[in-house]
């Protein structure tokens, strides 16, 4: 299998579903000008080649960086996503804005519509961000698990004035080996090499928001599904972390990124006591407590309020069910830093729904009745590898209707469900109604059932899709396909109209 070929695999659950083949290898977006360039506000995302060193080992990964370096992008409340992407890698790519929700032709899925960026190519992104929150942007490829990922933070018109210092950490998984190596292992089974097909017999706990718990899960779920060569935070392990200089007694918001494609983790503050107050970029009623779980996609707003001691805090991230961990330290400018260990005495929790049980949106959905009732279940297995949603009727919606979709995990492995151009709150946890959080990606454990609603307020044929990166590659992702032809005829007309240019 070619990287071409392996680069669509991700559609083939729509395929499989009938649904209609998404535009093709057509142009999208206005020429990058330099006019446009310099004009205020306007920012240059560039996709290059870096070397890290991971455990030692030089690494060759890519980046998403600014014109001066600096990683990721930031903007306010309210701005306008004014940005050129140019691909000054060797390879083509596309990014997809993770957790904003633009017009669906700059979306940034790889043919759906978006054609990949070439080469030395600048493509021009222009929309309303929308409101403050926490957010990432990623290939929507396999080149994702390359940490070709980076922070998109939108901030309140306020936060720059608050009296707290903002701290991002994103997380990431890392292996040596190609990730089209990943993947073909996976397809062949266990015993096939470092980086390969994980070890499942291994016993976890369940994660409870704030607390450690004891209660066993399973040995019969598959936790890991790869062991990786490490575990990184902000590009580091353990053995070399970021030492984050903080105030004493100051307060810290924590900008908690999973960029992981095959890993969820449990964040553990250690001696800290902290308050989440955001998941996936949504405000929610504030929860106090010194764990909290985050799969992948999802993002987490922590905020600590430091001691007046001179002393470093380990903030870790645990692997799910494992013994390896990774993290950042904060630290006063005269604390003393002392090494943490890559690994813990004790294995990690299993993620459940402990966590969406009590979560509250500060802003939920309006009250409604749903207008169309969808059923999904999700499907497949470590056998053969493959996964798929299957979903009862398909999944066409009308503008403006509110959609409520029961996602039934009859799987043996959990699945982080990520729905594009939207943001859905969960509604219901085993058929239990709840009022639950508003986010863009859920996590549904084995044998359980989430039920989702959202607002089809923002017309296009949009991804939906487990954030497991090699379960999607696999065939775990669909689309949500509104009902309207207009949309698609506008599109065409914008393609055939739209230009790129030269990166030079």
């Amino acid at each position: 299998m070619d990287r071409r070929e392996l680069l669509r695999t991700a559609l083939v659950a729509a395929a499989a579903l009938g649904l209609p083949s998404p535009f093709a290898r057509q142009v999208i977006g206005r020429e990058a000008t330099p006019s446009r360039e310099r004009k205020a506000g306007h920012q240059v995302l560039r996709v290059v080649h870096r070397t890290i060193e991971v455990k030692k080992r030089a690494a060759k990964v890519f980046g998403l960086v600014q014109s001066n370096g600096s990683p990721g992008l930031s903007f306010t409340a309210g701005d306008l996503f004014d940005v050129t992407l140019r691909n000054e890698s060797s390879e083509p790519t596309i990014v997809h804005w993770h957790g904003l929700t633009p017009p669906w032709d700059q979306d940034g899925v790889l043919d759906a519509p978006t054609p990949a960026l070439g080469p030395n190519i600048s493509r021009q992104f222009s929309f309303p961000v929308g409101a403050a929150g926490t957010h990432w942007m990623h290939a929507h490829t396999l080149q994702e698990q390359n940490l070709l990922a980076a922070p998109l933070i939108v901030f309140d018109r306020d936060d720059r004035r608050r009296d707290k210092q903002d701290v991002v950490i994103l997380l990431h998984d890392f292996s040596f080996s190609s990730p089209e190596e990943l993947l073909e292992r996976l397809k062949k089974g266990p015993d096939h090499g470092t980086a390969g097909p994980a070890d499942h017999s291994a016993m976890g706990h369940e994660a409870t928001p704030g607390k450690s718990s004891s209660a066993p899960v399973s040995a019969a779920m598959d936790v890991n599904d790869i062991d990786y060569d490490a575990y990184l935070t902000n590009d580091r392990t353990l053995d070399d972390p970021e030492v984050v200089r903080v105030e004493l007694g100051g307060r810290v918001r924590l900008r908690i990124i999973n960029g992981a494609t095959a890993t969820a983790f449990t964040v553990d503050l250690g001696r800290l006591e902290g308050t989440l107050i955001a998941v996936d970029g949504q405000p929610v009623v504030p929860i106090r407590g010194r764990q909290f779980p985050i799969s992948m996609g999802q993002r987490l707003d922590i905020v600590v309020e430091l001691p007046r001691t001179s002393e470093a805090f380990p903030v870790l991230a645990l692997r799910e069910g494992a013994l390896e961990r990774t993290g950042i330290i904060l630290a006063p400018a005269k604390a003393a830093v002392q090494k943490v260990a890559a690994e813990g005495q004790t294995r990690s929790p299993v993620l459940d729904l402990a966590i969406e049980q009590a979560l509250h949106a500060v802003k939920p959905l309006a009250t409604r009745r749903p207008d169309r009732r969808f059923d999904m279940e999700l499907v497949g297995g470590m056998q053969g590898y493959s996964w798929n949603l299957v979903t009862k009727p398909q999944l066409v919606v009308r503008k403006d209707d509110r959609i409520e979709l029961t996602m039934r995990n009859t799987s043996m492995m959990a699945h982080p469900m990520h729905l594009h151009g939207h943001h859905f709150q969960v509604v219901a946890i085993d058929g239990r109604r709840v009022a639950g959080a508003v986010r863009d990606t859920v996590h549904l454990p084995p044998h359980r059932s989430v039920t989702i609603a959202f607002d089809a307020a923002n017309p296009g044929r949009w991804a939906f899709h487990c954030h497991h990166l090699y379960h999607m590659a696999a065939g775990m992702m669909t689309t949500v396909n509104y009902e309207t032809s207009k949309i698609e005829r506008r599109t065409k007309l914008d393609l055939r109209q739209g230009s790129v240019q030269s990166a030079h």
